[in-house]
């Protein structure tokens, strides 16, 4: 910010977050780009331990999450709720933010159905970056209200890679998967959520081998609709990205459909 303010930058990709674009948006030298993204942002769920390989318990923790809250809560605001490891604007998009809507009461319900003894103690291992920090402390509000007790466990970067993601050492986690098209490691044998569907892997080898777009696009609303009635994670926001330019500053992205800038058509006025 203080580099923008000062001239010694002319922009800032995805990097501000909401609160502080204040100072921004009433400066005539500065223009602030609020994008869409590729980014899903979940609560990964690790589906290989009891009780968590119970889908009814997935479901619960799903309906105890209020997706608006986390929103804003954690990003201000800047997101869009989704129900699936797909974010919108995506081909073949379909809207199952439906499919697993907030429900403290049908939370509990499955739980019990599930027969599971409340309290349930789970861990919530989460990485540095805000969204999952704050993030993480109303999920955990959020589970408590129908007798989940998600201990909360801050980790740097290494040791979420070391023990989440490789060794799978974790009930509960909070994460932002921004790649563009990473809906098939979903299934991919060994990956950190321990999610194997046969159905799902059949869904995934249609649609590599659909005849045209249509098809493909039929086929990845089956998968999404698919991955949110097994509730494979509680699937939270895809993010909004703030980039601060200077005016004179033109060619620059305002949506982020990948994790990159592409510099080559921009160029000052």
């Amino acid at each position: 910010m203080a580099a923008l303010l000062a001239g010694d930058v002319d922009s800032f990709p995805r990097g501000i977050q909401a609160q502080s674009l204040g100072p921004f948006r009433n400066d005539p030298r500065f223009q602030v780009l609020i994008g869409n993204s590729r980014a899903k942002t979940i609560v990964a769920i690790n589906n290989k331990k009891p009780p968590l390989d119970d889908v009814r318990v997935r479901r619960a923790i799903a309906a105890a999450i209020d997706r608006k809250a986390i929103i804003d809560g954690a990003v201000d605001g800047l997101g869009t709720p989704i129900g699936a490891h797909y974010p919108p604007g995506a081909p073949g998009y379909v809207d199952v933010t439906g499919v697993n809507p907030y429900d403290p009461a049908k939370a509990r319900e499955l739980l019990k159905e599930a027969g599971v003894k409340l309290p349930l103690q789970l861990s919530l291992k989460l990485p540095p970056p805000p969204y999952a920090r704050r993030g993480g402390e109303i999920v955990a509000a959020q589970l408590a209200q129908v007798g989940i007790q998600a201990r909360i466990e801050n980790v740097e970067w290494a040791q979420w890679l070391d023990g989440v993601y490789k060794n799978k050492n974790y009930d509960l986690s909070i994460v932002s998967h921004v790649e563009p098209f990473d809906l098939a490691k979903i299934a991919e044998p060994g990956y950190y959520y321990g999610y194997e569907s046969p159905k799902f892997r059949e869904i995934l080898t249609h649609i590599a081998s659909a005849p045209n777009e249509a098809e493909r696009n039929k086929l990845y609303g089956d998968a999404q609709r698919l991955i949110a009635t097994d509730a494979v994670n509680a699937y939270l926001f895809t993010p909004q990205w703030a980039t601060v330019t200077s005016t004179r500053l033109q060619g620059v992205w305002k949506d982020q459909p990948i994790f990159v800038n592409d510099v080559a058509l921009q160029s000052w006025k």
